[in-house]
Formats: structure tokens, sequence, C-alpha cells
């Protein structure tokens, strides 16, 4: 993600996506690189995208450059689709040899990361899992620009990781060295820790990929191999890196493993990433705060007495005073004014949103209730007058059998007698028909009518029934 502009100097704010765009349009012209970019450029990373083994530099950094736009986009995509130099520019590439980046992409292709539960010391049995998949799908060049898509399973993972890290591609496109940048991938969930666990230095030979003959021996290995990749990452990364090493055995001379000494360095980027690895406190920082590089950096310097809880604590007392009205101009600058003086809530203002959230929640469950007892009600009034409605249906269905059964002078007596009542002359009036000119002919030809017929007829059944 890259840093949005300090929100306390009146700028309107970018999202990470528009902020790499804009920054590589100031930098590509003049030919300057992504690892010289003034702001951060980078993304959450999943920690199980470490595990990448058999890979060279150039294909790691087309990964990256991949992956971090799959995370930057606002919603998940079935392909995605970016001008070639901008690609190029995120995974710093400065050639101009298509056909190499083209292989470049198919080694990015034949990738996989593998998950299974076979413990090293069996061999795997079918009731083990084991999983295997590509790393990067469909990749095409066409007219200036790239399109490639990701396997859907991983797209999570890399928009939403849980465990996860912060990868820097200003640092991440500095390395010049695979197995330096390869040692940095493999450490970096372990910097809060300080340390590694130790590593069987025939795993680490195949972390970058190809090596020559002499990495099998030790003091080749670290002359020629392990030393540059300290010092590479000594230098151009945000941490400091040492290393112990150890043997098989008490009784072997034979080196076998390695584990890594770990500190952030004191600097911006450090900053961003020492935060990130409590990602929970970072999300808050960066997305609901949208703090700017300035704002981390002055985090980092004060680190020591700025703890998480502290933090935590500044962004409760900025939450409370945004839920008040209280904040008029920028909760970034409220915020960090509020981590400077160590302001927080008072146990009176903290009893006074319980007891308002707890008014708040009963307020809500009585609404609710008179709610559902007004849809009740409304229910069963409903209910009543369907029930009657389908009563009177029947009721005119009867009196119209009882009407188309009887004999003409009779069907004629009962029109006479519906025509002539109080109910029947409203009936007409309101359909602007006389009495004394309407037919038989003319009510059983009107659904309406004859509805109403059947109620009278149905009704003079009731009197007859009761006068017998």
């Amino acid at each position: 993600m890259a840093a949005a502009d300090d929100p306390e100097d009146g700028k309107s704010k970018v999202t990470p996506r528009q902020m790499a765009l804009a920054l590589f349009e100031d930098m590509f012209d003049v030919g300057l690189p992504i690892n010289e970019a003034s702001r951060e450029i980078g993304y959450q990373r999943n920690n199980f995208f470490t595990q990448i083994v058999n890979m060279g530099l150039p294909a790691r950094r087309f990964l990256d450059a991949a992956y971090f736009i799959v995370a930057q986009e606002a919603e998940a995509q079935d392909q995605y689709d970016v001008e070639l130099n901008y690609f190029k520019w995120l995974m710093r590439y400065d050639s101009r040899n298509l056909k190499h980046l083209r292989t470049i992409a198919g080694e990015a292709q034949d990738a996989k990361i593998q998950v299974t539960d076979t413990p090293l010391d069996r061999d795997p049995n079918e009731d083990d899992l084991w999983a295997s998949v590509q790393l990067m799908g469909m990749v095409g060049f066409h007219r200036g620009r790239i399109r490639f898509d990701v396997h859907p399973r991983l797209v999570p993972h890399i928009r939403d990781p849980k465990k996860s890290h912060w990868l820097s591609l200003r640092i991440s496109t500095a390395f010049t060295r695979s197995l330096a940048r390869a040692i940095y991938d493999q450490v970096l969930p372990s910097v809060r820790d300080g340390r590694t666990e130790w590593i069987p230095l025939e795993d680490m030979r195949s972390w970058p990929g190809r090596m020559g003959a002499n990495a099998a021996i030790f003091k080749y290995f670290k002359r020629d191999w392990l030393e540059p990749a300290v010092r590479e990452i000594n230098e151009v990364s945000d941490i400091e890196l040492s290393y112990e090493t150890r043997t098989e055995s008490s009784t072997s001379k034979k080196i076998d493993r390695i584990r890594f000494l770990l500190k952030r360095k004191d600097t911006a980027d450090a900053a961003l990433a020492s935060l990130a690895d409590a990602s929970h406190l970072y999300k808050i920082l960066k997305e609901e705060f949208n703090l700017s590089t300035k704002q981390f950096s002055e985090i980092s310097e004060n680190r020591e007495l700025w703890t998480d809880a502290r933090i935590q604590q500044a962004v409760e007392y900025t939450r409370f005073k945004l839920n008040r009205g209280q904040v008029k101009k920028s909760p970034a600058g409220y915020l960090m004014q509020a981590l400077r003086d160590n302001w927080k809530m008072s146990e009176a203002e903290r009893k006074m949103v319980e007891v308002q959230a707890k008014m708040l929640t009963e307020e809500t469950e009585a609404e609710v209730a008179k709610t559902e007892t007004q849809s009740s009600v409304a229910r069963s009034i409903a209910s009543r007058d369907q029930e009657a409605r389908a009563r009177m249906t029947e009721e005119s269905l009867k009196g119209r059998e009882r009407f188309n059964a009887a004999d003409a002078k009779t069907r004629k007596d009962l029109v006479h007698a519906w025509v002539t009542s109080r109910e029947g002359k409203l009936m007409l009036r309101r359909m602007k028909l006389e009495a004394s000119t309407v037919t038989e002919e003319d009510i059983l030809a009107n659904s309406e009518l004859v509805w109403y017929l059947g109620q009278f007829v149905f009704g003079r059944m009731g009197s007859s029934s009761a006068s017998a």
C-alpha cells in the first residue's frame, strides 16, 4: 500500500493504487526506478508466501508486482489488466528485452506453493493432506499491456491475509542477489521474535533457485553467497541481520544448521513494517485513520514509549471524540496529538459510554418489541380479514348455487328483493345503475353484482331455515 498524503496538510486523500500510479507517472518519465521512490509502496503479504523456493530474483519481483496489483484492486477480478510499463516499474525491470520478460513470466508460472501435513520423517499415505497450487496463472502481453490471472483459491490470501507481514516494493526491488532476497523473504515473519528457528543449510540452498556446485561446501557457500547476501540485506533493507551456525552433532565438524538474528532498523520503512507486524493496529492506523509516512515515522521514533497499548488508548480516545462530534479537522492529526500528550478516556467517560450504550440497546430492544407487536397485530387483523373474506365468498357461492337451482319466478322475486333492498340500492348507485331497469341478465354478467346477489340469497337461505 502506498502511503497517502498527510491529512494534516489539507490535501485530499488518495487510494494506495492511485498513489502508486502517481509515483510511477512522476518517476518513469525521468528514469527513476521504484527503489528510489520518496514514498512507501507495498502491501500486507501472507506469511505462507515466504515458503516459495527454487525461484530466481526476477521471478520473485514479477510475483511481487502481480500480487501488489491484486491486493490494491477494490474488488477481486477474474483477470488483471494494467499498463506493461507500470508493471515493469513495479518489478524494477529496466530492460526492453521482452523475450527475457516472457521467460521470467514463465518461471513465475512454473512456481507452485505446496501444503502438506505429512511429517518429514515418513512417506505420505492416503490420509495425509497435500495440495499444490500455481502461484501465477495465465500471463499475456499485448499492445503495451499485461494481463494475468491468479488461482481463485489464492486471491483471498493475497487480498485479506490473516497472518501477514509488510512487504515493501521499494526494498524488495533493491536487492541484486537472489539469496539476499530469498533470505529476506524467509525471515520477515520472524522479525518480531528477534530470531528464526534453526534452518537446515540444505533447505536454505534451495531458496534462490540454481546455485553453483561450490555452494555445497560451507566455506565457499559462506564466502561467495551467504556473506554477500547478509551484507546486502543490512545495506538496503529495513532490518539488521546476523547469523549463527552449528554442526549436526557434538561429534561432527560439518556445519549443517543456521539461524538468523533480526532487528528492525530505526527508519520510516521499519516503522511501517513494525506496525504491520501487529496487523490489527496497522490496519486501524492505515485504513481507518489514513496515517501518512511522516506520521508512521514519528511513531517509529517514539516506539519505546508509544507502545501498542498506548496507541490503542489513543485510538479509543479519538474514536470517542469523533462520536461526540468534537473532532472538527483531521482525525489522523487528532490521533497523533492524543499519542503525543498521552490523552486517554477517564473512568467517568468510559462509564458514561457504557451507560449510553446500555440505554441505546434498551431503547432499540423496546422499539424492536413494539414493532414486532404492531406487526403481529397487523398480521392478526389481516388474517381475520382474509378469513372473513373467504367465508363470505363461500357464502356467496352457496347463494349463487341456490339462485341457479330456483325456478324462473323465484329468481325474479329474489332479484327484485335484492335490487329494492338497502344493500342492493347502494351497490347499484355506486355502479350508476337504475334499480327499475336492471335485469337478471345484467346482474349475472357482472362479477361484482352476482357476488353481492349470492350474499343476499345466502342470507335469505338462513332466514328461511330459521323460519322453518
